[in-house]
């Protein structure tokens, strides 16, 4: 185990502050990744000719007197050819410098779909997913985490996710005893569910329905609904969800629920576990389901609390687990978020105290929930590192649709080998090894 300092005794709903967003219909200031590589297609180079040339006959005249051969005829003035070998598309502009009938010779570029989503909401308020400069609200953020250009590779798809928290809003179910209603969140309608494996350890049933609003904004960041015309956007957004319930409505918990919240969880086929809870002291129950699902092969995600000390809360302290801290849209260090020896990544976790992109709302994580009735949603900015752990437990989701094989040993150094260093040079106890790169992270290779 990590040696970490403990306090109180304590299961708590890490911290949130929230701000609804008043807008139904936010200003769409969109922005493409500022730094794309040129990629061509290897062996072959466009010819440009000038207007009125008969382009069919002048491409065969090029292969006769300059053994060039044509690879296909474009619809209007130009033609593709074959790169002779050992040949470069700088070579060819010289054979072909003093040929009147060119007007244009250069490399077949490669251009690649962008994912960035239609969700009305994503831009300018989902400043977190970005990749490295793109505009939100016309500031360039360089510290989100990438997702767009991972959305290009993977959106999550095959990949079990188990939310052990507050229950989500998952389903449209009355509660038989209490007459509760519980409805399905309206931007999770398009997200995967694991119906038939969701449990409730804090009422004992097979509805773990959120009674807080808490996991329902996490499994947002996670999966919600995207590319629907509706609302946010998630980072795995083809992953399957399962809920898992082990705090109760005021966002508290027993460690023996959370522990039965593990187990469940590893023995119903999650590959990722997120956490978004805490507590100041160590378990032998809590660590023994954490044991059983790291020897599983599950990657255990969990947040490492919101008290801006040297202390990382429990489970997120074991080194089994991946612990999270959070930061702001100037990529510093949120002030609520622990930290120390413990500390592992650092993603998105928002400051509501301040507007650091001039979007006229605090820089919080922006997901949907409810406030009050678990049928009454509306879209919230949160902060703290129950909001930054979702970013990782996310990507992890997107390395494991990749590499299905990835040991869960594996994940993490994906993750970790391809963070974002802030702070100090290499790992520190602000930051562990720096801010959460999907893009990275989905391309590395053991």
């Amino acid at each position: 185990m990590k040696k970490v300092l403990v306090s109180l005794i304590l299961v708590a709903l890490l911290l949130t502050v929230f701000v609804q967003v008043k807008s139904a219909e936010p200003l769409f200031v969109g922005g493409e990744p500022l730094s794309i590589k040129n990629e061509v297609a290897t062996g072959e180079f466009i010819v440009g000719f000038k207007d009125g040339i008969n382009v069919g006959l002048k491409a065969k005249a090029l292969e006769n007197s300059k053994s060039l051969k044509v690879k296909r005829i474009g619809l209007k003035n130009f033609a593709v050819f074959s790169l002779p070998q050992g040949k470069t598309v700088d070579s060819i502009k010289e054979l072909l410098q003093n040929d009147p009938d060119i007007a244009y010779i250069e490399p077949n570029f490669i251009a690649h779909a962008l994912a960035e989503p239609n969700d009305p909401m994503f831009s300018p308020y989902q400043w977190d997913l970005y990749d490295y400069g793109m505009l939100s609200n016309g500031y360039a953020s360089n510290y989100g985490i990438q997702a767009v250009s991972a959305w290009n590779i993977t959106r999550g798809g095959g990949v079990k996710v188990a939310i052990i928290d507050t229950g989500v809003a998952y389903e449209n179910y009355t509660d038989p005893v209490t007459g509760t209603q519980y409805a399905l969140a309206p931007d999770l309608a398009n997200t995967k569910f694991d119906t038939a494996n969701a449990y409730d350890f804090v009422n004992n049933d097979t509805h773990a329905n959120d009674d807080n609003g808490h996991a329902t904004h996490v499994c947002g960041t996670i999966a919600q609904s995207t590319n629907n015309g509706t609302g946010c956007a998630g980072i795995a957004y083809e992953a399957t969800i399962l809920p898992i319930k082990v705090l109760d409505s005021s966002g508290s918990g027993t460690y023996d629920a959370i522990a039965n919240g593990i187990t469940w969880a590893a023995d119903h086929g999650a590959r990722v576990i997120n956490m978004s809870l805490g507590g100041s002291q160590g378990s032998t129950t809590l660590y023994n389901a954490i044991k059983y699902a790291y020897n599983k092969g599950v990657v255990i995600v969990c947040a490492a609390g919101n008290d801006g000390k040297p202390l990382v809360s429990y489970p997120a302290a074991y080194t089994e687990c991946i612990a999270v801290g959070a930061t702001r849209f100037d990529g510093t260090r949120a002030r609520y978020s622990n930290y120390g020896s413990a500390l592992d990544l650092v993603a998105p976790g928002g400051d509501t105290s301040v507007d650091q992109n001039k979007d006229g709302y605090g820089d919080g994580i922006l997901q949907q929930t409810f406030s009050g009735s678990p049928t009454s949603f509306g879209y919230y900015f949160f902060q703290g590192t129950s909001m930054a752990t979702p970013h990782v437990a996310g990507v992890a989701a997107l390395v494991l649709s990749v590499h299905p094989e990835f040991t869960n040993e594996q994940v993490r150094t994906a993750l970790q080998s391809t963070a974002k260093d802030l702070g100090a040079k290499g790992w520190d106890k602000y930051y562990g090894y720096g801010l959460v790169n999907a893009y990275a992270a989905v391309n590395w290779k053991p």
